[in-house]
């Protein structure tokens, strides 16, 4: 249940992008967001969860100009157009919004998100006191309920760990965060860039596995100039997402075996 205090979050669902591998197995579905999993979209899916969770009491969906009206956005409460770029749907999603109010932001592919999961990320995410926060799970966690379920893993010195959909930010940080989104987007595939933002020392620890949560939260607080906190939840669910087509079947499965 959440606390008094976080009652009343914001939540942004990114649900925009163009037609993919995901959705072309899906003819009508403008995006993957829209690709069904149990005759349900998967946007619906996140929308039903955020709906459903005490913390929530605002929900935007930043999603294609053509699906405004789509009878899977119909829990949102609000629609935005999307952009070009993922970071151009979040300028959308987050205007007007109260500059020191506490955001979450989701991606639209969580099939088997819940609303406890959601109410105990925004919980986390409040006493952390962040200006940005990024959800980790950590491997044993995640492999003790979705064993089948692949991820990138990250090897660091506190225990190994994958990302999330969940993110919470405060929109007065977006400035900033925009042009460190643009400076890592240039540095995908130039080490030396790369090591000139983060510094070389956080690539050597990174690389010999002596890397730290803090570590990484001090250099990426430093880099983007707001306090940024990692948020270890223990629930994987908020890390379930569909990425590649053969995510589809193996999201089908779950979303049976759990209803």
């Amino acid at each position: 249940m959440a606390q008094r205090g976080i009652i009343g979050t914001t939540a942004v669902v990114l649900a925009g992008g163009p037609p993919d591998k995901l959705s072309a197995t899906m003819p009508g579905a403008p995006n993957k967001a829209f690709v069904a999993i149990g005759g349900v979209a998967m946007v619906e899916r996140t929308l039903r969860a955020l709906r459903s969770a005490a913390s929530i009491s605002r929900i935007i969906v930043v999603a294609p100009q053509l699906v405004r009206g789509h009878p899977a956005l119909a829990l949102a409460d609000e629609f935005r157009p999307d952009g070009a770029r993922i970071r151009d749907s979040l300028r959308s999603g987050l205007a007007g919004l109260p500059r020191d109010a506490g955001v979450l932001v989701s991606t639209s592919d969580l099939p088997v998100l819940t609303a406890e999961s959601i109410d105990d990320y925004v919980m986390r995410a409040h006493e952390k006191d962040a200006d940005l926060t990024y959800g980790c799970i950590e491997k044993h966690v995640h492999l003790a309920k979705y064993p089948s379920v692949p991820h990138t893993w990250a090897p660091l010195r506190d225990g190994t760990y994958c990302g999330t959909g969940f993110v919470t930010m405060r929109p007065r940080v977006w400035n900033s965060l925009e042009r460190f989104i643009e400076q890592l987007g240039h540095a995908r595939k130039n080490p030396l860039y790369l090591a000139r933002l983060f510094g070389w020392d956080i690539l050597f620890r990174f690389a010999t596995r002596r890397l730290s949560i803090a570590d990484a939260e001090e250099r990426a607080s430093r880099v983007i100039g707001a306090r940024v906190r990692a948020v270890i939840s223990p629930y994987p669910e908020i890390g379930v997402n569909v990425d590649r087509v053969s995510d589809i079947a193996l999201a089908e499965t779950l979303v049976q075996e759990r209803d």
